[in-house]
């Protein structure tokens, strides 16, 4: 497989911690050129790549193959959509856009140009997420009726950072809460509704730092949940189905592995620790049982090895632009709800 050229614009937390280091293990990738003002820490992460400073050194190098856009959320659509209209492969770090409408446009440039364009929703590839899928597939959990999932952390002081300010594409429902609305549409598409409450509880909080909402698939009830003041955590995740339910404490150490410079070189890479394994119980007439569930090993490489065999080898894409987009859905219409204080029907 020739090595694909990547091209990556912004190098904060997303490009340094959740794409460069998995781009760099990857023998099917080699990162040519970075667009940021941190000069010192590309030279010092990636001594062989180029800094620009404008996008243009990168949309007019006709080497580069993919681009990943790791600029804060409200720059994704202007700086996806020159990258696809350039000819680039684009991978649009989460949330995709703020807008729905911006979604819908870029995956139509996508479609007009014949590139790939995807969405980094990383937390598919969770050890939790992937124990529960197969859970799921083996049949062990089945005839699901909830499926609560808490990320609650403790922030409360408002930081200095884009993430916390108001602007297109900021707060916690765009920030947290794409990854487990995405992880809820993948398991059971889109629902038929959305009832949500979206507030800031913090001091000073110039944007969302609280959701709580419902998506209604019938008698299946799903409910996502993220704050900034739990000063501790109850079960991530809970989950209940005709005869059986699991539950999961922890999360998946793969962001702090990242973040204190490991790299996914190993077999042990996306280890759960034991201590957070899940139990299931599950009940057959008066017989009752609860045993341990050890946990997949995460990989959030497994998508850039899925990226590489969609650009060389025609697969699917691990997470295409439609769902994306349908993320995005999803968040207006938990804005929405809380605005007007009434359940939201989605559009089918």
């Amino acid at each position: 497989m020739n090595t694909i050229q990547v091209g990556i614009l912004g190098y904060g937390l997303s490009g340094s911690v959740f794409h460069a280091p998995l781009l760099t293990v990857l023998d099917q990738f080699h990162i040519s050129k970075v667009m940021t003002s941190r000069t010192e820490e590309v030279k010092r992460d990636l001594p062989e790549a180029e800094v620009v400073h404008d996008i243009g050194d990168i949309t007019g190098d006709p080497a580069i193959e993919l681009v990943i856009v790791t600029t804060p959320s409200g720059l994704h659509y202007e700086h996806a959509k020159a990258c696809l209209r350039a000819g680039k492969h684009v991978v649009i770090e989460k949330p995709m856009t703020a807008t729905a409408e911006e979604g819908e446009e870029l995956k139509q440039i996508a479609e007009e140009q014949g590139v790939l364009l995807s969405v980094y929703h990383n937390r598919r590839w969770d050890n939790d997420f992937l124990t529960i899928q197969k859970l799921i597939h083996e049949g062990k959990l089945e005839d699901i009726n909830t499926y609560q999932v808490s990320y609650d952390r403790y922030k409360p002081k408002v930081q200095e950072r884009w993430r916390e300010k108001q602007g297109a594409g900021t707060g916690t429902l765009y920030d947290l809460g794409s990854h487990i609305i995405d992880q809820a549409l993948h398991l059971f598409g889109m629902p038929q509704a959305v009832t949500a409450n979206v507030t800031a509880q913090r001091e000073n909080a110039e944007t969302v730092d609280y959701f709580h909402m419902t998506l209604h698939y019938g008698k299946l009830q799903v409910i996502l949940h993220a704050g900034s003041i739990a000063a501790a955590n109850g079960p991530r995740y809970q989950i209940h189905g005709q005869r059986s339910s699991f539950i999961k404490y922890g999360i998946d150490g793969q962001e702090d592995a990242l973040r204190a410079g490991e790299k996914p070189v190993d077999d042990n890479w996306g280890a759960d620790d034991p201590a957070f394994y899940g139990e299931l119980t599950t009940v057959h007439g008066d017989d009752r049982k609860t045993e341990t569930i050890p946990s997949v090993n995460g990989s959030y490489l497994s998508y850039y090895e899925k990226i590489a065999d969609s650009i060389r080898e025609g697969n699917a894409l691990p997470v295409t632009a439609e769902e994306g987009i349908n993320v995005i859905r999803i968040i207006d219409a938990a804005v929405k709800s809380s605005e007007e204080k009434r359940t939201i029907t989605i559009e089918q």
